[in-house]
This record gives C-alpha cells, sequence and structure tokens, in this order.
C-alpha cells in the first residue's frame, strides 16, 4: 500500500471515531467550515487561510483568518484573533512578511489591511474604494488592485455613472452581453489599477494601467487572482483579458497582455497569434519564463490547455505538454524554476502533476482524490488541498522527498460522528465499446442482503465529470446519509480521459451520453446486489437537468421518479435566452441555431413532451442566466399539462447555483422528500 493511501486511511481512522455514528444531513453538510486562499510567507515559516464559517441564523458564510507555524511539525492551527472583522478574507504575504487581507469597513466596502505575525493590530492600507482582490508587488512597493468601475476609468477615483438615464428606468442595451450569470450588464468592468505601497499604506486611487481595452480582468463569473501575475522585477502585470468587441457572447478568445505597472504605455498582447483561449499567466521565480494555459480552437471552452512556455528574454515561446492529452487547471512554479506543478482530472481523480520545464516530462505526485490549490514552497516541496467524495477539503504537505503529511482538520470535531459510506469504482463498455468509468457510493450499516433505493446522478457541463470529489452542492453522502445508494457514470463528454472523448459529445447531447447512461446503471445494478435495479431515481443539475428532460421521452419507464436542476428543457429557446452563446454554438457543431436547426432539434427535450409520464420535480434560481428560469417554468408547465405528478421550486435569489446556507438546506430536503415519496411509499404515502 502506497503512502497516500496509508495517510488517507490513518486521517479517516482518526475523524470516524464515535461514541454514537450517524449519517450525514443537509444541515451537517452546510455547517461544514471551508478553506480558501491559503498563502505561504516568503521565508516558508507562516501558513495562513480564509476560513469561512456558517452562520444559519444570518443565512450566510463568515470569513475568518487562521494560521499555522510551518516551523513546527507538531503545531495546531491558531486563529488570528487580533482581525476582529467576520469577514476578513483572500491573504497574501508582503515583501515585509506581513500578511495582507481584505477585510469590509464600517459602510460595507472592501479595503486592504495588514497584519504583522508578530502581533500587533491590523492596519488599513488602502481607503474607501470597495476592492474585489489584490496582488502585491514582489518588491513591496506597489499594489495591484481590482474593482468594478465604469469602462475607461482612470483610477479609482473615477466613479461617474456607468449609464446616463434620467427618463425613467429602463436598460438600454446595444450588444451582447446584456446581462452575465446572475448580474444585468450596467456599463462597469472589472479592471486593475496599480497603487504606490510605502510604508505599509497605499493611499488615493492608484492609476489604470489597461488603456482603451474593454473586457473583464479577472473574468467573469468565476475569475480570479490566478489570471494575473507581477513580473519579478515590479515593473510589468501580466493578465488575461478577453476583449469585449462587437460578439463578447461569442468569443472564448482570452489573451495574455503585458503592461507597464505605471501606466506608461498601453498594454502588449502577448498572444495575439491565437484566437482561443489564453490564461493563467504565472511568472517562474527566477524571474526567466512565462507560463500559462491555451487552448487551439475558437469557441471551445472545453478545449484541452496546454502548457505554454515564453522566455521573457527572447520573447521565443514554446508549447510544454502539446504531446499529453490531459488539460490544465491550474499552474504553479517549483520554487527552483526547473519544474511546473499542475493539476487536471484525470479518470476520477484530479492530481497534482510535475512538469519538468526542459524534456516536458509529466510526473502523477498524489494519488486518488481531488486537488485544489496548490502553493510551492520556498524551500522545496508543495501544499495543496486535497479532498474526495468522503473528506471536505483540508491542507496537505508534501516535503521535498515526496513524504506528505496532514496539516489541517478544520471539520474534526463536526465530522466526528458520522458514518461515512463506502466508495467503489467500476468500469463497463460503453458506447462505442469505450471503457466508461463510474462510481457507486453504498450508505453505511446496509445489511448485505438488503436492497438500497438508488440515487442516479448525472453530472452537468456537459464536458464535466462524476469524479471523486467533495461539492457543497451536490453532495453524494447526504444521499447516503438518507439511505440512497448513489450511481454516478462518467459518460462521453466528461474530462480526463482525452480530448477525443471529451469532444465525442460535440453535436450528440442525446445520443452517446444517453447510452453511456443506460449501460453504465445496468452494469452498476448487476454488479452490486445491494442497489435496488427496481426503484431509482435520477437526479441531475445543469446538463444533468437537461439529461432529466431528455430521458422523460426517452427512457420514460424506467425512474420512480427525476429530479431536474436548472436544466434545459427546449434549446431552441435557450440557444436564444443564455448568456454564454458560445457553449451552445460549439456544442451543436459550431453552428447558432438558424445556420442549423437540424443540430439543436435532433435531441431537444420539448419535441417529446408527448411521451412524458415520470414524476419530476424541478428546481431553478430566478437570477440564473445561465440556465434561465423560464426553462424550468416551462418544464414544470409541459408536465402540469400532461398531467404527471410534478412540483416546482424557484429560489429567488439564487443563481445558477444554491449558495445560502438556509436555501441549501431546503434544496436538498425537497428533493429527498421528492424521492422518498416514490420509493418509500409505504411510509410516506407516495404512489403504490
Amino acid at each position: 500500500m502506497n503512502r497516500f493511501k496509508i495517510a488517507a486511511l490513518a486521517v479517516t481512522a482518526l475523524t470516524s471515531i464515535a461514541a454514537v455514528a450517524r449519517p450525514l444531513s443537509p444541515q451537517d453538510l452546510v455547517a461544514l467550515a471551508r478553506i480558501d486562499s491559503p498563502a505561504v510567507s516568503p521565508d516558508g515559516n507562516w501558513l495562513v487561510w480564509d476560513q469561512r464559517e456558517t452562520d444559519l441564523a444570518a443565512n450566510k458564510g463568515r470569513h475568518e483568518l487562521w494560521c499555522l507555524d510551518l516551523r513546527h511539525p507538531r503545531a495546531s492551527p491558531e486563529k488570528l484573533t487580533s482581525v476582529t472583522s467576520t469577514n476578513a478574507h483572500a491573504p497574501a504575504f508582503g515583501a515585509d512578511g506581513r500578511v495582507y487581507f481584505l477585510a469590509k469597513l464600517q459602510n460595507g466596502k472592501a479595503a486592504i489591511w495588514s497584519l504583522a505575525m508578530t502581533g500587533g493590530p491590523p492596519v488599513q492600507v488602502t481607503g474607501d474604494y470597495d476592492l474585489s482582490g489584490f496582488k502585491l508587488s514582489p518588491q513591496g512597493n506597489a499594489v495591484l488592485v481590482w474593482a468594478e468601475r465604469p469602462v475607461g476609468a482612470h483610477s479609482l477615483d473615477d466613479v461617474r455613472p456607468a449609464v446616463a438615464n434620467d427618463q425613467g428606468s429602463a436598460r438600454i442595451y446595444d450588444h451582447l452581453f446584456v446581462r452575465h450569470w446572475d448580474t444585468w450588464s450596467n456599463g462597469e468592468r472589472s479592471q486593475l489599477f496599480v497603487i504606490p505601497l510605502t510604508d505599509g499604506r497605499a493611499p488615493g486611487g492608484g492609476h489604470a494601467i489597461e488603456g482603451a481595452l474593454v473586457g473583464d480582468t479577472p473574468s467573469k463569473p468565476m475569475g480570479g487572482a490566478e489570471e494575473i501575475a507581477w513580473s519579478r522585477d515590479g515593473r510589468t502585470v501580466y493578465f488575461a483579458l478577453r476583449e469585449a468587441g462587437d460578439n463578447e457572447a461569442l468569443s472564448t478568445n482570452f489573451d495574455i497582455f503585458a503592461a507597464p505597472a505605471d501606466g506608461s504605455a498601453p498594454p502588449l498582447n502577448l498572444t495575439a497569434n491565437n484566437p482561443a483561449i489564453d490564461t493563467f499567466p504565472t511568472v517562474s521565480p527566477d524571474g526567466h519564463w512565462l507560463a500559462w494555459a491555451a487552448t487551439s480552437r475558437p469557441g471551445n471552452e472545453a478545449d484541452r490547455k496546454v502548457l505554454m512556455l515564453r522566455d521573457l528574454n527572447t520573447g521565443k515561446v514554446r508549447p510544454v505538454t502539446a504531446s499529453w492529452d490531459r488539460s490544465i487547471d491550474t499552474i504553479a512554479w517549483a520554487h527552483d524554476s526547473a519544474s511546473l506543478y499542475v493539476t487536471s482530472a484525470e479518470m476520477l481523480d484530479h492530481p497534482v502533476f510535475q512538469i519538468d520545464v526542459a524534456s516536458g516530462n509529466v510526473s502523477r505526485l498524489t494519488d486518488q482524490g481531488h486537488v485544489g490549490e496548490v502553493i510551492s514552497l520556498p524551500r522545496g516541496g508543495l501544499l495543496y488541498a486535497l479532498d474526495s467524495l468522503t473528506a471536505p477539503p483540508d491542507l496537505w504537505l508534501r516535503d521535498p522527498s515526496g513524504a506528505t503529511s496532514r496539516l489541517t482538520a478544520i471539520n474534526a470535531t463536526r465530522l466526528a460522528e458520522i458514518d461515512w459510506p463506502t466508495v467503489t469504482r467500476f468500469s463497463f463498455r460503453g458506447a462505442r465499446k469505450d471503457t466508461v468509468w463510474g462510481l457507486v457510493m453504498r450508505p453505511a450499516h446496509v445489511a448485505p442482503d438488503a436492497k438500497t433505493p438508488v440515487a442516479f446522478l448525472v453530472h452537468g457541463g456537459p464536458q464535466g465529470t462524476a469524479s471523486d470529489a467533495w461539492s457543497p452542492r451536490l453532495n453524494r453522502a447526504v444521499w447516503a446519509g438518507r439511505g440512497y445508494a448513489s450511481v454516478s457514470i462518467d459518460f462521453h463528454g466528461s474530462i480526463g480521459y482525452g480530448q477525443a472523448f471529451t469532444d465525442s459529445i460535440t453535436n450528440d447531447w442525446g445520443g452517446k451520453p444517453l447510452l453511456d447512461l443506460q449501460l453504465g446503471l445496468k452494469a452498476a445494478t448487476d454488479r452490486f446486489p445491494y442497489l435496488d435495479a427496481r426503484n431509482v431515481c435520477g437526479i441531475g443539475g445543469s446538463y444533468g437537468g437537461y439529461m432529466m428532460n431528455w430521458i422523460e421521452g426517452n427512457w420514460p419507464n424506467r425512474f420512480k421518479c427525476l429530479v431536474q436542476a436548472d436544466g434545459v428543457f427546449d434549446v431552441r429557446a435557450m440557444v436564444y435566452e443564455t448568456d454564454e452563446l458560445w457553449a451552445d454554438r460549439w456544442d451543436r457543431g459550431g453552428h447558432l441555431y438558424y445556420e442549423a436547426p437540424a443540430n439543436y432539434e435532433k435531441s431537444n427535450p420539448v419535441n417529446l413532451v408527448a411521451r412524458w409520464r415520470t414524476p419530476q420535480l424541478v428546481l431553478t434560481g430566478e437570477k440564473d442566466f445561465r440556465s434561465p428560469d423560464t426553462q424550468a417554468i416551462a418544464a414544470f408547465t409541459a408536465l402540469q399539462l400532461r398531467g404527471v405528478p410534478s412540483r416546482l421550486i424557484v429560489f429567488p435569489d439564487e443563481n445558477h447555483l444554491v449558495q445560502k446556507p438556509q436555501n441549501s438546506v431546503q434544496w436538498y430536503e425537497e428533493v429527498l422528500n421528492w424521492m422518498d415519496r416514490w420509493t418509500r411509499p409505504a411510509s410516506t404515502g407516495g404512489r403504490p
């Protein structure tokens, strides 16, 4: 048994000992603390992170800073109690050894603060500007910040009205986006500003560095500090940006720009020759290399991201992982600049890989599970966040010798009584006779001869994965806690199996994936006798929600019930209602609806409503502009008109994700009660 499995078993043994074991509940899930933004001091002595605790009564999370002394192997994490704000987050160390972080002022606006690790009160660094994020220069003489400002703002002080409209309340648009993710466009963009930093203070509004570029950096809705980097001499800022142009909703053309930090010249586009995605700019510790990830096919957001290197002395560019059939998700340089650490999906896992700069050789460093953030340590080795289906994220250390140790157990007390389910991986021959992988989760204390109702979970994306990873959103352990076994399939289109496997879903949303699901469910119920093959409910969100609607018309007699969240009901309406149009265009062979309607209609659930008969629960967020709530309302209307038992749940304050703690609990309870109604009729009064 290798060292990774030994460590994992040891942790499981420690955290699962309890006087009275019990299953995980929705209330347990939302109460768990979450680690974010780990940062290590320049000397490698201190680790600081942002820890989110749930305030269920206030229906929100509260952020606090925690630290760990890395010099002492037996040290315990401690809260930075001198930081009294309950919304301190995004910590980063400066060249002066102080930890800088964002915290809200009394007026609700976020400013940068700093704190000495040796003690003393925090000091406010920036003014009253409501910042979204920051990065300190390597020399500690400047801070790069980003904030929402009107297009073309010259400094943070430029807060002129974004849209002048004195005649009424109308929103007026002349081009897309009119809305994105969960926000209506208002003329503001996320923009970069540099503020001089002297004696730990950065007064004033600084100066813009983006020139005439129009776009968001970091990108929306999910972009962050990984899209921005300083040069080692502090004179240049590198950032990723998709220029808005006339067709922003159709464009995935992100470029890497280099801008003088003093704003003395316009930004230079370093990747103008690539019309696809260029992102994650990362400068080597010796200042010699700029690394980034690049795709090659415009319009395909799920294309393989290849590691690229630019020699900052000569300008020469070369791909490093062109022959490695995996897509890069994060980049971190090793301390000696001779290799890089990257993460990528790999057949149900998301490990760390080390890539040699000179040869391009790739070595896997971590075993099963999902690795999130990776930090290269000043004295060698790396720190990373690790989670799995039965373990929420914690921080781990891999020292220069390769030995691993766990640094945190932030939810140990909360999880001490939880009796965890068991997870088994399996494979089968799917569509095209390809090997397809899946996961089965068995609830604890199921008798050997017992039959367990099944939650058949379909992942979103569609270029996603049903991997061995913790999820605060669709957590399979919660279904196990209610007594359901779960089955999930990495159908054709999933990531982690090579780009051809991912591409195979293009123009085939309803074909190979449905066949994989059919074959996978049969393979699972044949192989695992505790699965009750006659008592299965299907659940899916986003593309998984689409699949529930597709199953209604194409597999109508298989399931006791279905649950769809934020799914697609009518692909024709969807392509005219959603925000990011490039996804629909690429997934239908590179055509918009009016160019090739047959590509859309062949897998359109609305065309098969006459066959719908399976009871369905429909959930949506009113602020969801990715899969608009009109799709959910239309599906519910179809179910009602057909006389199919159905229920509609609308969250007016949620988007494509359910994020508020009370809403999350309600979401799970509605879903689980719906499933109980149809799989346990004797006890719940459901259908016979």
